[in-house]
C-alpha cells in the first residue's frame, strides 16, 4: 500500500472550532474528540511529542496553601481526570486508625467518638512524613489479639493522646448561662489532642514540625461537669482509596473553559437583560461608537450611543443557559466549552500545600506509566 500523503492543513480558525463543545438549550453537541488519525481525510493527526510541547500550557489563576486554581491547556480529558482521581485517592496523608478508649463518660458513644477522631486531619514535618514514616501493615482481623500490635514501631505509627475532663468554673459570675464560661473544658477541640513522640520520632517531629491537627478548632465533643474523655490513638499513613479520611483534599475538581460568542448585535434593553443572564463581570455594556454606527449591515448602523452587550470575561461563566431561554436572543449567541482547556480547583485540608499536591499527583502518574511500560515490555518479550 502506498503511504498516505497529508496535504490538507486546516486554518487555525478551523482547529479552534473543532475544540468547542456546543451548549444548546436542551442538548450538548460535538462532545467526542476528533484529533485522532483517520478522522479528517488528508490530515496527519498522529500524536507528536513536539506538537504537544508547543500546545501544552499551564496557567495559574491563584495559589495559596489551602486553595489553588490553575488551567491545564492542551491535554486529553482522560489525563485531566487521572490527575483528579489521584488527588482524591492516591496522595498519602496521616489519620487516626486505632482508638483505645480508657474512659469515656461523655454522651458520645465510643464508636462515634472514634469515627470523629479519625476524620481529624493531621500535619507534621514534611521530611518526616515523606522519608521517615513508612507504611503500616495492618494486622489480620482473625489473628491473635495479643499479637495484633506487635509490629507498631516509631517509623510507622504515631501515638496521640486525648485526656480531658470538664469541671465547674468557680469564678463564673452568678446567673451566667454560657457553658464556655460556666465550665472548664466544656468543648473538646482538636487542639486538645497531644502528640507523644517515641523512639527516633523526636528527631523528625519536634517544634514546628510536631504532629498536630491542621485546624485546631475542630469540635470533637461537648462535655459537662463529671464527664471526661481518656483515649489513646494510633495514627498511620494511608491513601483516600482505603478510606476517605486519608484524602488530602476537601475538593479536587475541574471544569472546561466556557466560550460565549455574540453572533448578532444585542442592543438597548435587550443588552441589559442579556447581561443579567450571566454572573457578574461576564457580560458588560459598551456604547456603540460613531464608527460602528456608520458600518452599513453591521447591525450597529443608526444606533450610535446605545448600549451594546460585549463579552468581558467568559472565564467566570457558569454556563447556566439562561440566555437561551429567551426568544429575543435566539440566533444571536452561541455557548460552548473548550474541550482541551481544564480549569482545576484544588482545596487542601492542610497536610499538603495545594500546588504541592498536584506535583505529587504528576509523580504518581509517572510511576504508574513506568510500571505499565515495563509490563508491556514483558508481554512483548513473551510474544
Amino acid at each position: 500500500m502506498a503511504p498516505t500523503e497529508f496535504k490538507n492543513f486546516p486554518s487555525q480558525e478551523e482547529l479552534d472550532r473543532r475544540k468547542i463543545v456546543g451548549i444548546n438549550l436542551e442538548t450538548v453537541t460535538d462532545v467526542a474528540s476528533t484529533d485522532f488519525p483517520g478522522h479528517w481525510p488528508g490530515e496527519d493527526m498522529s500524536w507528536s511529542k513536539k506538537n504537544f510541547q508547543k500546545s501544552f500550557n499551564v496557567q495559574f489563576h491563584h495559589n495559596t496553601s489551602y486553595d489553588s486554581s490553575f488551567s491545564l491547556i492542551g491535554i486529553d480529558a482522560a489525563v485531566a481526570n487521572a490527575f483528579r482521581r489521584i488527588l482524591i485517592a492516591e496522595i498519602p496523608t496521616l489519620a487516626i486508625e486505632y482508638v483505645f478508649v480508657n474512659n469515656n463518660t461523655s454522651i458520645i458513644q465510643d464508636e462515634v467518638l472514634a469515627a470523629r477522631l479519625g476524620l481529624v486531619p493531621f500535619k507534621g514535618g514534611k521530611a518526616g512524613l515523606l522519608k521517615y514514616l513508612k507504611w503500616f501493615k495492618k494486622p489480620q482481623e482473625d489473628g491473635p489479639e495479643d499479637e495484633k500490635f506487635d509490629h507498631c514501631y516509631d517509623y510507622n505509627t504515631i501515638v496521640l493522646h486525648l485526656n480531658i475532663e470538664c469541671t465547674r468554673n468557680e469564678d463564673a459570675e452568678r446567673g451566667e448561662k454560657d457553658p464556655l464560661k460556666l465550665y472548664h473544658n466544656a468543648h473538646v477541640y482538636a487542639k486538645d489532642i497531644v502528640f507523644k513522640p517515641f523512639g527516633t520520632q523526636e528527631k523528625w517531629f519536634s517544634g514546628e514540625d510536631a504532629i498536630m491537627p491542621t485546624n485546631p478548632d475542630i469540635l470533637i465533643a461537648k462535655l459537662r461537669p463529671g464527664q471526661c474523655i481518656d483515649v489513646e490513638m494510633h495514627a498511620i499513613k494511608g491513601v483516600g482509596s482505603d478510606h476517605a479520611k486519608y484524602s488530602p483534599v476537601a475538593t479536587a475538581s475541574y471544569r472546561l473553559l466556557p466560550t460565549i460568542t455574540i453572533t448578532k448585535p444585542i442592543l438597548g434593553k435587550d443588552a441589559e437583560k442579556f447581561k443579567n443572564c450571566f454572573p457578574r463581570g461576564v457580560i458588560e455594556l459598551e456604547k456603540v461608537t460613531k464608527k460602528e454606527s456608520k458600518m452599513v449591515g453591521s447591525g450597529y448602523d443608526g444606533h450610535e450611543g446605545e448600549n451594546k452587550a460585549v463579552v468581558k470575561d467568559a472565564f467566570n461563566d457558569t454556563v447556566s443557559r439562561e440566555c437561551l431561554r429567551h426568544a429575543e436572543f435566539e440566533g444571536k449567541v452561541k455557548l460552548g466549552r473548550v474541550r482541551d482547556h481544564f480549569i482545576f480547583s484544588v482545596e487542601s485540608l492542610g497536610q499538603w500545600d495545594s500546588d504541592e499536591m498536584f506535583l505529587e499527583a504528576v509523580k504518581t502518574l509517572k510511576v504508574k506509566c513506568a510500571g505499565l511500560k515495563k509490563s508491556l515490555a514483558g508481554v512483548q518479550e513473551l510474544a
